[in-house]
């Protein structure tokens, strides 16, 4: 069975910096290749690809991933009807969630007072794990529970009304679940598969984490006290990397997981087509923030080979396994990483007769990624956006 498979493969330096740390403050890694490599955790690429969607993306195309959900279906509901009480519209919130979606919407243990013993007002109603809804079905949410209140108390046991919530949440997904899927662990049948993976991107040479010791300055201290400290010391600790990144989207999966999207107007295709856009733009431009006001380590990729085919997904990292080493005579790891990746990329496709016809495009940077050139088409960011798209529109129409 033919398939449409998005792969994006990218080589991206970044200076000193801490894109993601573990709960000691230490930068992530893992060993490779008998190595310490740099390491920034999938689910750290996917929060900024995901949050960079709402520059590319009306409101109505995303969702929101919260376990403040009644509080968040409440702004609705008291849209939709003023009459309502927010203590009342937080019952209906939660009461409608859970028929949807299985999962129980309880008020927060909290303590009773605030130690100065004043009574705190009740929270709102809370899941146990965060909750991923679009704003379309947020919407029809809000609707079935302003309709559940002037329908009386039993309206929500009904079983065709039980199905009907269910049909809500679990249809015209928005474009950020599609890609990422959503886990409702106790509601199975209302899970989304993603059609996106995101790999965790590593380092193509040998990592040593650093130290960085600093101190800061009391401004009004006294200058003529003896006290001649520093008003704070700390350390960070930080390292600098090449990494390879990686991704791949199951086209056909996401097509499945949009249905006919969010818009009537415009063919089954076209919401794929831009969601599969807006995915690539955001990834390759997307960066977590982790200290980054620190290190103000504000990179772009420096290479991106970009790859559509028609059977499974290929993760070239193994380019990678021996690590690349920096040396004067030899250049640094962005070139060793270019030539290494341009040389292991035909080289496994040869040996498993993987889509000679594979439409590649390759996005690059500087002299150091010349040796990328001879995979594909070469396209600026502003071409090779639509290229995809259009490509992907193609092969959906003929789908």
């Amino acid at each position: 069975m033919t398939r449409t498979v998005l792969e994006l493969h990218v080589l991206q330096t970044v200076p000193p910096s801490c894109l993601n740390r573990d709960d000691t403050g230490t930068p992530k890694t893992a060993v490779y290749g008998g190595v310490r490599r740099a390491r920034v955790s999938s689910q750290a690429w996917k929060r900024a690809t995901r949050r960079s969607f709402h520059d590319l993306l009306d409101p109505s195309e995303l969702g929101v991933r919260t376990r403040r959900v009644a509080e968040l279906l409440t702004e609705r509901i008291t849209e939709l009807d003023e009459t309502i009480e927010q203590a009342e519209a937080w019952t209906l919130a939660a009461e409608v969630v859970q028929v949807a979606t299985g999962s129980k919407i309880e008020t927060p243990k909290r303590k009773s007072d605030n130690g100065k013993g004043k009574a705190e007002p009740a929270p709102a109603p809370e899941s146990k794990y965060l909750m991923f809804l679009s704003a379309h079905q947020l919407d029809g949410l809000a609707e079935l529970a302003v309709k559940a209140r002037g329908a009386g108390k039993d309206y929500l046991k009904d079983k065709a009304v039980k199905e009907q919530a269910k049909q809500i949440a679990n249809g015209r997904h928005s474009v950020d679940i599609a890609l990422f899927g959503r886990m409702v662990a106790d509601g199975a049948d209302i899970n989304v598969d993603a059609a996106a993976q995101v790999a965790h991107a590593i380092s193509v040479h040998q990592v040593d984490n650093e130290s960085d010791y600093y101190t800061a300055v009391d401004d009004y201290k006294n200058r003529d006290s003896d006290d001649l400290g520093a008003g704070m010391i700390g350390t960070v600790e930080f390292n600098s990397a090449t990494l390879y990144r990686y991704a791949a989207v199951d086209v056909d999966l996401l097509r499945k997981n949009l249905g006919k999207g969010l818009r009537d107007d415009e063919p089954v295709a076209q919401p794929v087509r831009r969601a599969v856009e807006t995915f690539v733009h955001s990834f390759l431009t997307s960066l977590p923030t982790g200290k980054i006001n620190t290190f103000g380590n504000h990179t772009l990729p420096d290479a991106v080979v970009v790859k559509v085919r028609s059977a499974r997904p290929v993760n070239f990292v193994a380019a990678f396994e021996e690590p690349c080493r920096a040396e004067p005579e030899t250049g640094g790891h962005l070139l060793q990483a270019s030539q290494a990746l341009a040389a292991y990329i035909p080289e496994v496709e040869n040996a498993y007769g993987l889509d000679d016809d594979a439409p590649t495009w390759v996005l690059r940077v500087g002299k150091n990624t010349e040796a990328l050139s001879a995979l594909g088409v070469e396209m600026s960011l502003p071409e090779l956006v639509p290229a995809i798209g259009e490509e992907i529109m193609r092969r959906q129409d003929g789908a």
